[in-house]
């Protein structure tokens, strides 16, 4: 299992990725795996939405069961990955990279370091998965 150490994570499964005053958010290595096959995403909120701290999101359809996305971070939702639309298995080939699902401008940047970094998160998937 992956765990870039420039990401942050939450409890939830979400990874959050900094670039400048926005934040770029997907699932996690883990959550992809445990998902199993992503076979559909819906989103709960739009681009122009304001979304705070846990707010469900999304909804992602997999062929394990049906998880809801939280937003690790609040602001507002600039972007959601339109290139997951009918290729939803991006989000287990490339959860890193491609298979992003949102982009949200932070209302407060501090939010993201009460993330955990990557060996927090490590340490937090190994105790779960005992």
């Amino acid at each position: 299992m992956q765990f870039p150490p420039e990401l942050r994570y939450s409890q939830e499964h979400e990874w959050v990725r900094v670039e400048g005053d926005e934040a770029v958010i997907g699932l996690t290595d883990f959550a992809q795996h445990s998902l199993g096959d992503v076979v559909y995403i819906e989103y709960r909120s739009q681009p122009g939405d304001h979304v705070a701290v846990g707010d469900v999101v999304a909804e992602v359809e997999s062929v394990k069961a049906v998880s809801e996305v939280f937003s690790p971070v609040g602001g507002e939702l600039l972007d959601t990955n339109e290139d997951l639309d009918g290729a939803e298995e991006l989000v287990n080939q490339d959860p890193y990279g491609g298979g992003w699902l949102l982009r949200i401008r932070l209302s407060d940047p501090a939010q993201v370091d009460a993330l955990m970094d990557a060996s927090t998160y490590q340490a937090f998937v190994a105790e779960q998965d005992s």
